[in-house]
């Protein structure tokens, strides 16, 4: 992968003020830059030179600018060319991604020059031969976070072992993903990857799910019937909200565990099994341990690894390249050509809270490209609580103004208290988005309005 100060950039600008400003901001950060001021110099440089990324104007007074993109892309067709436009002109700049731009900045009355040195860095990034790898970390894992690295690392390091691995997380950040990617990398891949929700059944049901049962062991049980134990025999087995399980239930999966074998509900003849198992959680097992509702032995036979998945609000860093996945995927699902988003709608994703992590995220940018006609998505096409939850918390400072210094002396208690009336006062009262603002679960918010009165 090259360092910056080995990139060569061309810039291509006929206003010579704007090109010598976007040549300069980018060798302050030690990019090789050099420039032309018009169609027809450009494509004698590009037919000379070889570049790593082309910053080029669409509108220059011998030729347009596509007449620029299309050399570079000639010459080199994995180069990443970005398009400036005039403001408005976003009908321009659609053309150009069709032919092969990577994206395009509006520069209006002036360029935005942070803008341009943070596109240039992703563009660069992105381009083959340099971090195309470490931006798909495992087998559908994407991201270029430190923490998204650390967990790559620790997914490669834990999965040739046998070592049973526990999940911490909040719901959405990809939990069932990671222990996919467990299994992938390990010496089982070839065998079954079973799944199994925790939550989702009753005690009795879960118990014949997990070891099975047989024929006439309860009503309706009309035949003999594997569990998900010697379902996933040889390969992995996945335990989701296993935080969840009845006392009884966890018994019995501490005795699988110690002894590799399960017996069916119903009978007394035990079955060998040999599956790696992976549980996730999104609750303290500490706590529920303490509280008497988890087993101490369990816990720890559990968490021989411990892999702790952050919540999307810590690592924002990931957010435009999950976009860029998610508008790829769902533009073939629901066959709409969607060619890129605009750098306001990205800022729109980038400030928004996502309570409910990577999977609302998903979630919402296929609602965009459902709704959406195509072309560039812009700010307006993305969904309205999204919208409404970024206006309120970049609103939120502005209303707290002068409230910093009355919080210290506070308790916790009282300031939490605090946060939550002038939360609920943006919102007119709607716990359902004060409740993503807050970044916690809609009972969580209930009970916390309840204990200080705020009815």
């Amino acid at each position: 992968m090259k360092m910056a100060g080995q990139h060569k950039i061309l810039v291509v600008d006929d206003e010579v003020e704007h090109a010598d400003a976007a040549a300069e901001a980018l060798r302050r950060v030690g990019y090789h830059v050099e420039t032309a001021y018009s169609a027809a110099e450009a494509l004698n440089k590009l037919g000379k030179s070889r570049y790593d990324a082309v910053v080029t104007d669409m509108k220059l007074p011998d030729e347009s600018g596509l007449e620029v993109l299309r050399a570079a892309r000639a010459a080199r067709p994995a180069l990443p060319v970005i398009v400036l436009t005039g403001y408005g002109t976003v009908e321009s700049a659609v053309r150009a991604m069709k032919q092969g731009a990577l994206t395009y900045i509006e520069k209006g009355a002036s360029l935005n020059l942070a803008e341009l040195r943070e596109t240039v860095r992703k563009a660069l990034e992105g381009a083959p031969g340099s971090t195309a790898e470490e931006r798909q970390l495992l087998d559908g894992v994407i991201g270029e976070s430190p923490q998204m690295r650390r967990i790559a690392r620790l997914v490669k390091s834990v999965a040739p072992t046998s070592a049973t691995v526990l999940i911490i997380g909040e719901s959405g950040t990809g939990k069932e993903l990671i222990a996919q990617a467990v299994h992938k990398h390990s010496p089982r891949r070839e065998k079954q990857f079973v799944a199994l929700n925790c939550a989702a059944l009753s005690e009795g049901i879960l118990e014949s799910e997990l070891f099975g049962h047989e024929k006439g062991s309860f009503t309706g049980a009309a035949s003999s019937r594997k569990g998900r134990f010697e379902y996933a025999d040889g390969g992995t087995l996945f335990l989701d909200e296993v935080a969840d399980m009845p006392a009884s239930t966890q018994v019995k999966l501490l005795r699988v565990l110690e002894y590799g074998e399960i017996f069916r509900v119903g009978s007394n003849e035990p079955i060998k099994v040999d599956v790696r198992l992976v549980a996730a959680t999104n609750k303290e097992l500490e706590k529920e341990v303490r509280e008497g509702r988890f087993r101490e032995d369990l816990y720890f036979r559990l968490k021989v690894v411990t892999l702790y998945l952050p919540p999307l609000r810590e690592h924002r860093e990931d957010i435009d390249l999950l976009v860029d996945e998610f508008i790829r995927e769902f533009g073939c699902i629901h066959n709409k050509d969607i060619i890129g988003i605009t750098p306001q709608a990205l800022d729109t994703l980038r400030s928004y809270q996502w309570p409910g992590n990577v999977r609302e995220l998903r979630n919402a940018i296929e609602s965009t490209v459902v709704v959406s006609p195509g072309g560039i998505i812009e700010a307006a096409d993305l969904p309205d609580y999204v919208q409404r939850g970024t206006q309120l918390a970049l609103e939120a400072p502005k209303s707290a103004e002068g409230e910093t210094a009355a919080l210290s002396g506070m308790t916790l208690k009282e300031a939490e208290r605090r946060l939550i009336t002038t939360t609920l006062e943006n919102t007119r009262g709607n716990r359902e988005e004060a409740a993503k603002i807050l970044g916690i679960g809609e009972r969580t918010l209930y009970r916390k309005i309840n204990e200080y009165g705020l009815r």
